[in-house]
Parts: C-alpha cells; sequence; structure tokens
C-alpha cells in the first residue's frame, strides 16, 4: 500500500504534544512508521514535501522533517500534467500545497494521502476535483490499519 504524507501529517511528530489530539495524531504517525519499518506500507513522497517542510520558520524543525523524508521508499518530482492537475485543484478551492500534495498523491498512485489539515480533509471529502487518492487523518488510518 503507497501512502503519501503532507508537511502537516509528517510534522505531527515535532509539534507541542499538550494537546491531546496532537498526542494521539503523533502516537498515529509513530506507529506508520513502524509500518514502514515492518515493510507493511511504502511511503511515497514528493520534492513538494520538500520544498513546504523548507519554509518552516523554524530550522531545526524542518531539518528534523527532512531527515525523516529520506525514509520515503519514492520521490516523485512535479512534471507538467502534475502541475496542471495542482492548478485546477487549487482553482476549486484547496490551498496551494495542498493541491500540489493532492496531484502529486495522485501521480505516484498512492491509496491514501495523511494529514492532520481539517480544511484539507473536509475538501477532499467533499470530493472537490473528483480526487483518485483518499485523504484521511493519521488517526483515521491507523484505525483501519490495527486489529
Amino acid at each position: 500500500m503507497g501512502i503519501y504524507l503532507d508537511a502537516c501529517a509528517l510534522s505531527r511528530l515535532t509539534d507541542d504534544p499538550s494537546q491531546m489530539r496532537v498526542r494521539l495524531e503523533a502516537e498515529a504517525m509513530e506507529h506508520f512508521f513502524g509500518h514502514i519499518r515492518a515493510g507493511k506500507v511504502v511511503w511515497v513522497a514528493s520534492s513538494i514535501l520538500e520544498t513546504e517542510l523548507r519554509k518552516n520558520p523554524d530550522a531545526q524543525r524542518w531539518q528534523d522533517a527532512l531527515a525523516m523524508l529520506r525514509q520515503a521508499a519514492e520521490m516523485y518530482f512535479p512534471d507538467s500534467r502534475m502541475a496542471e492537475r495542482g492548478r485546477l485543484l487549487h482553482a476549486l478551492g484547496y490551498g496551494e500545497f495542498d493541491a500540489l500534495h493532492l496531484a502529486m498523491a495522485e501521480r505516484s498512485k498512492a491509496d491514501q494521502l495523511l494529514t492532520t489539515d481539517d480544511q484539507f480533509l473536509r475538501q477532499a471529502r467533499r470530493k472537490l476535483g473528483n480526487p483518485s487518492v483518499r485523504v484521511v487523518n493519521p488517526l483515521d488510518y491507523m484505525q483501519e490499519v490495527m486489529p
């Protein structure tokens, strides 16, 4: 199973765990990385994710996230079809990076895209742009894959 992460999901591991939701989502991401190490899932990523991570003003956080990004099994780079799809999704209301992540997840043929961004989740659930990739919160993903 191919899984694509956006920057929100990947960065959840370094967010302040004082809120219960953040702590639970971080635990779900730790389980996700355990599944990667066990060979149960394939993490597909893109250069778009790297670009977004570098925008974090906290240098230590983006460096930590980039170190985690090295665990991705497959790395995809934008092409003209993906860029056009990203522009279309952005025009439909997705945030700029959300649109690009969704387009890259589709291009990579990922089964799911994990995000902790509630607005992104709502837009994808409304099927804006008819996404071919299922967009889910890490907690929902873990509930589905855990026995």
